[in-house]
């Protein structure tokens, strides 16, 4: 595998089914600033779901960014760890950017009510890959990787999962030769 500086991001699904009280507390915040939201985009109350507000109006698409409003408290309280995805040693990865977005919601059921919120992590050293695991270190370590031999990194193994996403990639080689 090449060596590479990434940003990860990782999706966490909640809805009825979401156990602990995190996301207990995002699910019903969430959904009650759904229904007091919601109502600007729905008058005569004609349309129970989310999707079918934003057919009608596209401005109920603002809901998302509404109805993150009474959840940030909750994820501020998280400290800047993922609450659902650790390394292989048991620590929570790091997110310093967060983004909550409605799956889909019904004003008459809340069970039907889904959200989502992607975490994004700050840059991160691709070492290597073990099968399904990637060998990762905090910040850009391409300097170190050059002078592996002499200088070891502080490294961690991370399983791949569901939901997790490389989403900036930028190869070591490719790097070192910008500031060449």
């Amino acid at each position: 595998m090449q060596q590479a500086v990434i940003n990860l991001s990782f999706r966490q699904y909640i809805d009825d089914n979401s156990e602990g009280a995190f996301a207990q507390s995002v699910l019903y915040a969430s959904y009650n600033e759904f229904l007091l939201k919601s109502q600007a985009y729905n008058p005569g109350m004609r349309c129970a779901t989310f999707s079918e507000m934003v057919n009608n109006d596209i401005r109920a698409n603002s809901l998302h960014y509404k109805c993150g409003f009474p959840v940030s408290e909750y994820i501020d309280a998280l400290k800047n760890r993922i609450p659902v995805l650790s390394d292989n040693g048991g620590n929570p990865i790091k997110f310093i950017n967060r983004q909550f977005h409605i799956v889909e919601s019904d004003i008459t059921d809340i069970s039907k009510h889904r959200v989502a919120i992607t975490y994004m992590t700050d840059i991160m050293t691709l070492v290597d890959n073990i099968g399904e695991y990637l060998v990762l270190a905090y910040g850009n370590k391409s300097e170190s990787i050059l002078n592996w031999q002499t200088e070891l990194l502080d490294t961690f193994l991370l399983k791949v999962v569901p939901g997790l996403s490389v989403c900036n990639y930028s190869p070591v080689t490719m790097l070192l030769q910008k500031c060449n």
